[in-house]
């Protein structure tokens, strides 16, 4: 579509959602429309974006509101199915996996949906209605952009309705059909390990840390002193358990002890991971550390890895599925507490 002389992509546009993976374009309903561009998150959830183009903004609200009724109803199938036209007979679980760095669990896989309008600007009567549907928990939101000249270069740039970092995953549902119960009051965590960060160091200096885009850091912010979290490596296992000592402070800030007692800043001393060292000044990107008081630690070469344990791409959540407390179950007997 056209803004100006300037084309926007369907490619721009999915690079302004960096944290997620494009599954298809232009995808027909069961109601005869067409789906702009779905995609899908690191913790399996759909996400429906709808572009504004020639469209009223109320025809374009609504539209895309028929469309998520559609998507809601998505089985794993029929979502692999979608990715398969979309990429030519490519694998979903093949490229999640080497997308987000965690196999596709199909029971997290659509419990939950979000809805994208892009456009140029939305009118006021628009943009109430939205906010509407925001307070009564339809998870939607508007990226409007604006492309501007500078320098002789053209210049794309965007703004949300909401501010997406604001907005926490606090819950990992069951699967579509399988009934939640109450939340047990023992948060999931998911620790990346690799390149980035080093379970050594979060062991020997008490931290749990996510970055490199807002979505892996922002459910960091669930969890407060005293909270109980329960730390599985992606792709290893659970790896430990331990107590939030404190709330999430940018790398550039936070602090750790030494063996001597020494107060130093944490990338002065944990050398395993790079923690984003590049990013240190992006408040959207770097990474965020949160400190904990280690109850039980495992190396990753002994993580306990079995059959039906819980697992979500969210860094934090609060699982209401009957998998996270059968695991937790499990775990306690595997690690046991003071």
């Amino acid at each position: 579509f056209t803004r100006g002389s300037r084309r926007i992509g369907f490619t721009q546009v999915s690079q302004k959602l960096r944290a997620v993976q494009l599954i298809g374009r232009q995808e027909r309903t069961l109601h005869a429309g067409r789906i702009d561009l779905l995609a899908i998150a690191p913790d399996g959830s759909l996400i429906l974006i709808e572009i504004k183009r020639d469209r009223t903004p109320r025809d374009v609200v609504a539209q895309a509101l028929d469309y998520a009724s559609w998507v809601e109803g998505l089985q794993p199938d029929e979502i692999a199915a979608i990715y398969g036209r979309f990429t030519s007979g490519r694998s979903l679980a093949a490229d999640f996996q080497a997308r987000f760095g965690e196999p596709l669990d199909e029971d997290q896989l659509n419990s939950d949906h979000q809805i994208v309008i892009v456009a140029a600007a939305l009118d006021a009567d628009s943009e109430r209605i939205v906010e509407y549907l925001a307070r009564r928990g339809i998870d939607i939101n508007v990226l409007c952009f604006q492309v501007f000249s500078q320098g002789g270069q053209q210049l794309l740039s965007r703004a949300w309705l909401r501010d997406p970092t604001a907005e926490i995953a606090v819950d990992a549902k069951p699967a579509p059909g399988t009934p939640a119960e109450p939340w047990n009051g023992e948060f999931y965590a998911s620790f990346g390990t690799g390149p980035e960060r080093s379970w050594d160091d979060a062991v020997k200096y008490s931290f749990i840390s996510a970055g490199g885009e807002s979505w892996y850091s922002k459910t960091l912010n669930l969890l407060h002193p005293g909270d109980r979290i329960w730390v599985k490596a992606p792709a290893h296992g659970f790896v430990g358990v331990g107590m939030v000592m404190g709330t999430p402070e940018p790398a550039k800030s936070f602090k750790v002890k030494t063996s001597e007692g020494v107060e130093v800043p944490v990338l002065d001393v944990a050398k395993g991971g790079h923690y984003h060292r590049d990013r240190v000044d992006d408040p959207e990107r770097c990474d965020y550390f949160v400190p904990v008081k280690w109850l039980h630690t495992v190396p990753v070469d002994q993580a306990v890895k079995e059959i039906g344990l819980f697992g979500n791409q969210n860094t934090v959540c609060r699982p209401t599925t009957p998998k996270w407390r059968s695991t937790v179950e499990k775990l306690k007997e595997r690690f046991p507490l003071p």
